[in-house]
């Protein structure tokens, strides 16, 4: 059976923490890798002091929602993307989530969207196109891309809940289009929630569609671990390895790949 295609998500806040990142998932096996732009607006902090219940003493970095996140002019749009094209051996998913959806850019909407069209300008495999942007606006950047033969991820992140298994369905009927991969990231908040996904991509076996359904909480993973039997065409993977990633819905790939090969999928 052929398998969905790992996408390596990058979670440096600098160009060469992304490019060293990006090395590793090669080595790892990754298809390709998720350059998450506006991450380079985030100022990582100086890690903490936690004491545990056992009294030992470990240094953590503070949750990211407690992060400084940096001026728009801090960060050199067209430097950032040539230094990422020239330093990254793997085809790149290229994305610039907005506040809205769970992302980080401190911007307007017009300079993320800015954002974006030099990053098809430079030439990017492929870019993470959300579908809440403005249907004008959306047309203009589509065009662009196809223009430049540059592959399309067509993206919904709900930062709150996942929807019903039926309603996925729909919202993947609806939205995904001929040429395109429909990425839908939902939060689950039990394991009846993370079963809707594993149900949305059962009922779309043998569907003409492409697509990668996924959501972050404990029972997230589900959807991931098993990508090659439910249909789906990309799955999203971590370089992380810390204890518990599963409670967060994450899979390190080479546990991904790992867990594929035990299950002979």
């Amino acid at each position: 059976m052929t398998g969905p295609n790992i996408c390596v998500s990058l979670e440096g806040t600098t160009v060469k923490e992304m490019a060293d990142e990006a090395a590793r998932a090669n080595i790892a096996g990754a298809d390709m890798v998720e350059v998450r732009f506006d991450r380079l607006y985030l100022k990582k902090p100086a890690h903490e002091a936690v004491e545990d219940e056992k009294g030992e003493v470990r240094h953590v970095l503070p949750p990211e929602d407690q992060w400084h996140i940096l001026d728009i002019g801090d960060v050199d749009t067209d430097e950032s993307i040539t230094s990422l094209k020239e330093s990254i051996p793997l085809p790149v998913i290229f994305t610039v989530r907005p506040l809205s959806e769970g992302g980080h850019f401190p911007g307007t909407e017009e300079e993320r969207l800015s954002v974006m069209k030099k990053a098809i300008e430079s030439g990017v495999t492929t870019i993470d196109v959300e579908l809440s942007i403005d249907g004008k606006q959306r047309k203009e950047i589509l065009e662009m891309a196809a223009s430049a033969k540059i592959g399309i991820v067509s993206s919904i992140h709900d930062i709150e809940s996942t929807p019903s298994a039926s309603d996925l369905v729909a919202m993947v009927e609806e939205h995904a289009t001929e040429g395109e991969i429909f990425k839908f990231c939902g939060t689950v908040n039990d394991h009846q929630d993370a079963l809707q996904i594993v149900e949305a991509c059962h009922e779309l076996l043998g569907s003409k569609h492409k697509f990668a359904l996924m959501a972050l909480g404990n029972g997230g993973d589900w959807g991931r671990l098993h990508a090659p039997v439910l249909g789906q065409s990309l799955v999203y993977a971590s370089l992380r390895n810390e204890f518990r990633l599963s409670d967060k819905g994450l899979v390190n790939i080479r546990d991904l790949k790992s867990a594929w090969a035990l299950m002979e999928y």
